[in-house]
């Protein structure tokens, strides 16, 4: 689905844009604007916890007066209201429209519209509110795990170096791992990258 052109509409007639995000590589994206016709998808695989996403700058680049910008629901273009209400904003404010499936939707810049207006705020809100009581879920469940002896918190980054070092100093793999606390498998994987290279 990435930036696939569906349809050969010329510009300035007002294209149909998608934009579709997930938090990872593996997720799917085909599922977000399935059976709607789209004449030009943008997808970013990365967090939406804020605006600098590459997909998200080109679209909003991308889009001219008339266009309409279709997402699935609210989550995939902002996770906090600030900037949502933004989005919404530099969007409506290039004369484009912006729709939520998900939730139904739409804005077309249209101050007179109060109740289209209060469900941004209210909807916002919400899903401001359950990622900070997800937040609040992981703190508390990192404080029981290290009480209980059973966080270790992230891994430390390797000094791909000073494996290297070790290695040409004579040490083997398991000295190496020993010496700088680290897993046999992952100074392994180190050797083999030299070796290729």
């Amino acid at each position: 689905m990435d930036n696939k052109l569906v349809s050969s509409k010329s510009h300035g007639q007002g294209k149909q844009l998608g934009y579709v995000r997930v938090s990872t590589v593996e997720q799917n994206t085909a599922r977000q604007l399935e059976g709607i016709e789209l004449d030009k998808v943008f997808t970013d695989k990365c967090s939406g916890k804020d605006k600098d996403r590459p997909q998200l700058h080109y679209m909003l680049d991308y889009m001219r007066e008339g266009d309409t910008i279709h997402v699935h629901d609210i989550s995939r273009m902002a996770r906090n209201l600030k900037d949502l209400k933004d989005l919404i904003e530099t969007i409506n404010g290039k004369d484009c429209t912006i729709i939520f499936h998900k939730e139904n939707l739409k804005f077309t810049g249209d101050h007179s519209d109060h109740m289209q207006t209060l469900m941004l705020h209210m909807l916002g809100a919400v899903y401001e509110f359950e990622r900070s009581m997800i937040l609040e879920r992981q703190r508390e469940g990192i404080a029981i795990a290290k009480k209980a002896g059973k966080f270790k918190g992230r891994q430390k980054s390797v000094d791909r170096e000073k494996v290297l070092k070790c290695l040409k100093d004579g040490l083997s793999i398991r000295k190496t791992a020993k010496e700088l606390g680290i897993a046999t498998s992952t100074v392994q994987v180190i050797k083999k990258e030299v070796e290729k290279a």
